[in-house]
């Protein structure tokens, strides 16, 4: 076995001279290997990468500008001038020059480190082979403005705990100056305050430069296509990348091997890019268990084995099957065994399950057949001021939820299923055609779906929500006409789950999940400046001509 150098601080120039510094993992002898770099704004590890060193590789994980040990201006990922492909380029090519490299490198990193990965790869550095970017989705939209409605909770930890202490250090501002003291303030005294802000905006004069700059830009239009993977990424592209990703992740990354398969700059980059996706979420990446669910053994899988695997492949030449890997491989949650396919979604054929009233009476009907009588309405209110709270973890995480815990809430109506005869297999992206109205000019609409067994526990599968005034687009706003039926369309986030015989399928409306997403104030005004906040009364419509349904992809009736 490899023994392992670390070396620490090490430069590196970039293009305009700024010092961009890191730690080295190495093999502890004179030979030649490929190069690994990930690029980090969290303060690069000084420890982790001895696996990486001792299967043959050497490691430069380096600190993105601005942050920690380098030097220069750190831009947020917001902004469209953040740099990082050219820092990112620069270092690649510096890397192949040690005489320690065989001039064969690779890029790794997962969420923010992904999406350096994804910058750089664009940039086709000569050197750069392969990549590995993990769980950051093609648009910051998609992690941050999802359907219309900001995530709060989330991007304020990210901002107050993960950006901001180190930038408070090196201006000489008073601590906390790491990520664990601000975090220790979070979970024991801060978090409510931050959570429930109002106006959320005001978070801005907290922030220290130039983070408050960044984020104030952020917030004057935060569904704006900033990354434009489509267009200047995925055509740049000529290497392929391995991509590992959750059911239950906040960044899901899904989508990257269609955009890959559709764009890719060369037949290796479309036809080789893959993607791993599990019962996880964030932070749990190939782990059997999730919140109080266990998953089982199969989803335990050895992660770093298989990304070494991957570089094994492309750097060093090795024949190791990695070629021959399915495009796409998901786990089946409910008989929690792994499937295969060349696309996402795989095939299927849509289904639809029409909500039928009686959910205003503990809960209502869900069935294969639509409801032919006339036009039934179910109501219920929705205050902002007393949101459907959010379940996950303290420090913001998302989780497997128990929906049957929302028992008690008179703001979430339930359509169950008879419990079904034989198993149902879904996989892809369900979707929701919904009939509503609202006492307000604008509001929001939540869908989950989810797996209810015999024992009346019922786990969530996926979710999606709408903002009304996006309901056609988030470049376009088109408020509601109160107590106005609308046609609204919600595509749920991707899962994939076999039904078990005597399982139910369960599906749950309401109008917030707080604060995972922010509360529409239902004024019809800036949900992000305003304070001011009032109820709405929200009306779903079933049968005649407003078939409220949810329209599942059934995989086990595809031969």
């Amino acid at each position: 076995m490899l023994n392992v150098i670390r070396e620490f601080d090490v430069a590196v120039p970039m293009r305009d001279g700024v010092l961009l510094r890191g730690t080295i993992f190495r093999p502890d002898d004179s030979g030649q290997y490929p190069a690994l770099l990930v690029r980090s704004p969290y303060g690069t590890s000084l420890e982790g990468y001895e696996r990486h060193a001792r299967a043959g590789y050497v490691v430069y994980a380096q600190d993105m500008r601005g942050r920690y040990t380098s030097d220069g201006e750190f831009r947020l990922f917001a902004c469209d001038d953040h740099g990082e492909d050219l820092d990112g380029y620069d270092t690649v090519e510096w890397l192949a020059e040690q005489s320690w490299c065989n001039g064969q490198v690779g890029h790794f990193g997962s969420s923010y480190l992904g999406l350096t990965t994804w910058m750089t790869a664009r940039t086709k550095p000569p050197h750069l082979i392969a990549i590995n970017a993990e769980t950051i989705p093609p648009e910051l939209a998609d992690i941050d403005y999802t359907w219309g409605s900001f995530r709060p909770a989330r991007r304020m930890h990210f901002w107050l705990t993960s950006m901001a202490p180190d930038m408070r250090r090196k201006l000489g501002l008073p601590k906390p100056h790491t990520t664990p003291e601000e975090r220790a303030l979070w979970d024991d005294k801060t978090h409510a305050r931050w959570k429930n802000l109002l106006p959320m905006t005001d978070v801005v004069q907290h922030l220290p430069e130039p983070l408050a700059r960044d984020v104030s830009e952020w917030f004057k239009d935060p569904g704006r296509r900033n990354w434009k993977f489509a267009e200047t990424v995925y055509p740049q592209l000529e290497m392929p990348n391995l991509d590992v990703t959750g059911w239950y992740d906040h960044c899901l990354s899904l989508a990257h091997v269609a955009g890959m398969q559709k764009y890719g700059g060369s037949e290796v980059a479309r036809q080789q890019t893959k993607v791993i996706i599990g019962p996880w979420n964030h932070p749990n990446r190939g782990e059997r268990q999730l919140g109080d669910v266990d998953f089982g053994p199969n989803a335990e899988v050895d992660l770093w084995g298989m990304r070494l695997s991957w570089f094994d492949h492309w750097l060093k030449g090795i024949d190791n099957e990695v070629e021959s890997w399915p495009a796409v491989q998901y786990f089946e949650m409910g008989t929690s065994e792994w499937r295969s396919s060349e696309s996402w979604p795989p095939p299927s054929q849509p289904q639809d399950w029409y909500l039928i009233g009686g959910a205003e009476n503990a809960s209502g009907i869900l069935s294969a057949q639509s409801e032919t009588k006339a036009v039934t309405k179910e109501h219920y209110d929705y205050d902002p001021h007393d949101p459907l709270p959010t379940q996950w973890t303290q420090d913001m995480i998302t989780q497997v939820t128990d929906r049957s815990k929302f028992a008690d809430r008179s703001d979430v109506l339930r359509y169950r299923s008879e419990p079904l005869s034989k198993e149902l297999k879904i996989a892809g992206n369900p979707e929701v055609v919904l009939f509503a109205s609202s006492s307000a000019p604008d509001t929001d609409f939540f869908v989950w779906l989810a797996d209810e067994a015999p024992d009346g526990t019922a786990m969530e599968l996926t979710s999606g929500m709408v903002r009304a005034r996006h309901r056609n687009g988030l470049d376009r706003v088109e408020m509601l006409t109160p107590d106005q039926p609308v046609e609204f369309r919600l595509q749920l986030r991707p899962t994939a789950n076999c039904f078990q015989p005597g399982h139910r399928i369960r599906v749950e409306i309401s109008s917030s999940d707080f604060p995972n997403f922010d509360r529409n104030h239902n004024t019809g005004g800036d949900d992000l400046r305003e304070t001011t906040m009032q109820a709405a009364h929200q009306t779903i419509l079933h049968g005649g001509d407003y078939s409220t349904r949810i329209v599942i992809p059934v995989t086990n009736t595809i031969q």
